[in-house]
């Protein structure tokens, strides 16, 4: 059974559309945390593979551990502290947002993805949360979780949540 944490995500409607932010803290280095963020064979580790043009400006194509497949584009990219690329599939596009900070010995992640519809956004922050502490499993080197096992215990909590914006 995966350790159970607090949330640390919340969900929000930004002009109709759904808004999952994400904020963690890590007991790494900010350069550790991009790498395990931005190079291919680290992500494969912790959320899926990751293939193509990791470049700014560049494309790629992706299969997350939660089932999520499509393409990518790196819309901005400041090394060690910001990444922006937009995701999309047959159901639209999405932007993923990460803002890394250094703090003491740690560096805090901030994810935010925005642009879905409200109906999802319970199911994307269960979602995020379970990549966030798959992401922490890999860095302190202990296997992930069952993804789809955390994302069922998760979504009641984002559920509650989501159920404020109407």
């Amino acid at each position: 059974m995966t350790e159970q944490r607090t949330l640390v995500g919340s969900v929000r409607d930004v002009g109709g559309k759904g808004t999952v932010r994400m904020e963690d803290r890590f007991a790494t280095g900010i350069d550790d945390l991009w790498s395990a963020l931005t190079d291919p064979a680290r992500l494969a580790r912790w959320i899926g593979t990751v293939e193509g043009d990791l470049r700014l400006g560049g494309e790629f194509r992706a299969r997350f551990t939660s089932t999520w497949e499509g393409g990518g584009r790196v819309d901005a990219c400041d090394p060690p502290r910001r990444l922006l690329v937009t995701l999309g599939d047959e159901e639209g596009e999405t932007v993923v947002e990460a803002e890394l900070t250094p703090d003491g010995e740690h560096t805090r992640l901030v994810v935010e993805e925005r642009g879905f519809p409200l109906n999802v956004v319970a199911a994307h922050g269960a979602g995020w949360q379970a990549h966030i502490e798959d992401l922490e499993a890999y860095l302190t080197g202990r296997p992930a979780g069952n993804w789809l096992a955390r994302w069922k215990e998760l979504s009641p909590a984002y559920t509650d949540q989501a159920a404020s914006l109407g």
